[in-house]
């Protein structure tokens, strides 16, 4: 039986997703408005085009905000460089003002898809690297997260049971036994994870919760489009047969999710009202679903991290 959620489990709670406009940022948003959230979905693809993305993509904050809605949410797009404080700043200004605090803040700032690389380039040494290409990949990975948090958390500890959750690839029991693709790559994605532990050392005080989290192999919009695929027909992507001259997925990508997925999995935890057991650990989207019960849009539980 398809799983099915609950449109009251998170009204009335704020929320922000700080890189909201494409893949998890957007499913995450999406499974917060399906709970019935209101939600900041910030980032700097905007249909105002206030700010400019690295990618030459079509999708808008706008367009995700309008999906909260649309799932019986309520979707605020603004449009912030998260590298930029003084944007960063007013955004909180604004929440400040509209709402007087945030329920749940979500770090998916990433933007540097492009910067890592084509897979030929993986495994490289760190000095055939474009160092100038590395050090921004830092900024987009990091710095946005750290930028992000020290302005919106203190909206976050206005009273217990604030939850911030870091999404990254791969957990840190994960990353700590396996090289990511380069130095630049794996240091973003190793720290990202220890944003989570540390934060939540800080926000224990308060009451709070910190925790990471990580999809498994995503089917975001630029992922769909690297296989000329569309979510309607993703496992036309398995087929080696299937002679239209698109590169053809590996076997792994059977277990591949939507972004919806892991959006659930925040969501699950948001409503919790034990969430702080996962305060400071790192978990996959596949775990939350299994301790939550929940499925991903299509009814399936896919577990792209399982040893294949």
């Amino acid at each position: 039986m398809r799983w099915t959620p609950d449109p009251e489990a998170l009204r009335d709670r704020i929320a922000v997703v700080a890189g909201a406009t494409r893949g998890a940022g957007r499913g995450i948003a999406a499974a917060l408005g399906e709970a019935g959230a209101t939600v900041y979905c910030t980032g700097r693809s905007s249909r105002t085009g206030t700010c400019r993305s690295d990618y030459d993509r079509p999708e808008t904050i706008e367009e995700t905000a309008e999906l909260v809605s649309s799932l019986g949410g309520k979707g605020i797009a603004v449009p912030v460089d998260h590298l930029e404080v003084a944007q960063v700043r007013a955004l909180a200004e604004q929440i400040g003002e509209e709402q007087g605090r945030i329920d749940i803040l979500v770090n998916d700032i990433w933007g540097a898809e492009i910067l890592k690389g084509p897979p030929a380039t993986w495994g490289r040494p760190m000095w055939e690297h474009n160092l100038e290409n590395g050090l921004r990949l830092l900024r987009l990975g990091i710095d946005t997260h750290l930028i992000t948090s020290h302005c919106l958390l203190p909206l976050l500890v206005t009273r217990p049971g604030g939850l911030l959750v870091e999404i990254s690839d791969g957990t840190t029991e994960f990353n700590a036994d396996n090289y990511r693709l380069s130095v630049f790559y794996d240091l973003a994605k190793t720290a990202v994870n220890r944003l989570a532990f540390s934060h939540g050392h800080e926000l224990a005080a308060y009451g709070g919760t910190a925790v990471s989290v990580t999809p498994g192999w995503l089917r975001s919009e630029m992922m769909l489009d690297n296989y000329g695929v569309c979510e309607s027909n993703w496992e036309m992507a398995l087929n080696p047969a299937r002679g239209d001259g698109q590169p053809i997925a590996p076997p792994g990508f059977s277990e591949s999710e939507t972004p919806r997925f892991v959006g659930r999995g925040v969501a699950a935890i948001a409503a919790d009202p034990a969430r702080t057991r996962w305060n400071q650990q790192s978990v996959t989207s596949t775990e939350l679903a299994r301790c939550y019960g929940f499925t991903d849009v299509d009814g399936r539980l896919p577990d792209a991290w399982a040893p294949m």
